[in-house]
């Protein structure tokens, strides 16, 4: 019998990813269900917004550390790869998946187990036959064996798809590292612009206290009435409670970005200030190859291959599954005896099940699947579209905030020429108080604007960067190592 179990074993020692010969090469080859068939979209040729002709080499070609020059950047995002716990999450996630691979994979081996038991009875007999209770011991132990042959394919159907799982959050997992370096630049970016708005605003608040000064000065000596005054501190006492909000906004944007990097809140050290700010300037790339670059589609394409075995798995619950079991053991009065004496239980069986009548439930679960594999279809183009748009948005940010920076840049010069005017007019007077005001109170939002589209023309950068999938090439090691 011991023969019998380990020709089981035997009969099935190949791995599911190798093929067996004879007979069992065979039996491998069929598997019910429909085999995977990417329904390949037919991409534009050329990005919208995209200037000039399409290259291979691709901004997304470059590792994060070329991409960000900014030492300090550099810093956060690596301990943001080090410590971040949605990315810890997502790392677990994929070995949780790699382990349930195995889980699919075991029935396609036999399953062997054991069983002991000990039990004690009490019986009567009748007095014709010499009569009385007689209690007895009985002692036994069992090994037995279980083996589904795998002939219409359902085990490797069910891997196949366990193992697109894996696969699809393994692309989850490099997803969340993309999005997570895009995060920590974007939180990053925004703070140096809020840096540069508190400079601005404290900046404002100097010059709405000189103005202050110049008009209560005028007033006390009876030059002018104390309605400038007035208007004067109204406006110096609104550039104090903007760097009031201002201060806030920076250490909640602290905080904010202490999460991203998995610590409690703390100061974010800055590297290059956002005015001397610089990023690479490189073509997209293909439209073919955001198929390849882009996680979210990657990770799409794996759900419509598990979703297409899946199907496969609800075709053969329509077949009988056909198996072998043995079962091998003794049984013995007295426990020592069990294991010394030859084992006097054996049994080895082949048969097969299979469903009659379900109720309607394996019909249903296989409507019930292909309706699923249809929306995985749908959701694969979807995100295809999507990760198009916002290469297309970043292309006509990045663009057009040039022309907007220059715009803006120029308009910061006149009113800072504006006001120089309005005060040496205002001082020999012929001008009101009222036209120094507007020009001061023009010039320190248009100077905000000016460091907010500085902002955005890197924000755009980074947006590019993340919708072409960047970093697409770099090893695991690489991610969290910068050079």
């Amino acid at each position: 019998m011991i023969v019998v179990l380990s020709g089981l074993l035997l009969l099935t020692g190949c791995s599911p990813t190798a093929e067996p010969k004879g007979i069992w090469g065979k039996l491998w080859k069929i598997e019910v269900g429909p085999d995977y068939k990417r329904p390949d979209p037919v991409p534009v040729e050329e990005f919208r917004s995209q200037i000039g002709p399409a290259e291979s080499a691709s901004l997304a070609d470059l590792p994060w550390w070329g991409f960000f020059k900014d030492p300090g950047l550099q810093q956060l995002v690596a301990e943001a790869l080090a410590r971040n716990y949605d990315l810890q999450l997502a790392v677990a996630r994929v070995d949780q998946a790699r382990s349930l691979v195995l889980v699919a994979a075991s029935p396609f081996y036999p399953q062997a187990g054991y069983q002991a038991f000990a039990g004690r009875e009490k019986t009567f007999t009748p007095l014709e036959n010499g009569g009385g209770n007689i209690t007895f011991n009985a002692f036994g132990a069992l090994l037995n064996a279980t083996w589904e042959i795998d002939v219409w394919g359902r085990i490797r159907r069910s891997t196949e798809a366990a193992r697109a799982n894996l696969f699809a959050q393994e692309d989850v997992r490099r997803g969340v590292m993309l999005t997570l370096v895009s995060d920590v630049a974007t939180g990053y970016f925004r703070l140096l612009e809020l840096d540069r708005e508190l400079a601005i605003a404290q900046d404002s608040s100097k010059t709405y206290k000189e103005t202050l000064d110049l008009f209560t000065q005028r007033f006390q000596f009876g030059r002018d009435s104390k309605l400038p005054v007035e208007r004067a501190q109204a406006a110096y006492d609104s550039s104090i409670a903007s760097i009031a909000a201002l201060r806030r906004a920076i250490v909640q944007q602290e905080n904010a970005l202490s999460i991203l990097l998995g610590v409690y809140p703390k100061e974010i050290e800055r590297g290059i200030e956002l005015t001397l700010q610089s990023m690479p300037n490189a073509p997209v790339g293909l439209t073919t190859d955001l198929l390849r670059r882009r996680p979210d589609i990657m990770q799409a394409e794996q759900t419509m291959i598990g979703a297409n075995a899946e199907i496969g798995v609800a075709v053969a619950n329509f077949f009988p599954r056909i198996g072998l079991t043995a079962l091998y053991g003794g049984q013995s009065p007295s426990i020592g005896d069990v294991f010394e004496s030859s084992f006097s239980i054996w049994n080895i069986a082949g048969g097969f099940a299979g469903p009659l009548f379900q109720g309607g439930r394996l019909i249903e679960s296989y409507y019930a699947q292909q309706a699923f594999w249809n929306g995985t279809i749908a959701q694969y183009q979807q995100t295809i579209l999507v990760a198009f748009q916002e290469v297309s948005d970043a292309l006509i940010a990045q663009q057009t905030l040039v022309d907007q920076r220059a715009a803006l840049t120029h308009q910061v010069g006149a009113l800072r020429e504006s006001v120089d005017l309005s005060l040496l007019r205002y001082r020999a007077g012929r001008a009101s108080y009222f036209e120094v005001l507007e020009a001061e109170q023009l010039l320190f939002p248009a100077e905000d604007a000016v460091a907010q589209t500085q902002r955005d023309q890197l924000l755009a950068v980074v947006d590019l960067y993340k919708a072409l999938g960047g970093g697409w090439n770099l090893s695991d090691a690489e991610w969290n190592h910068s050079k």
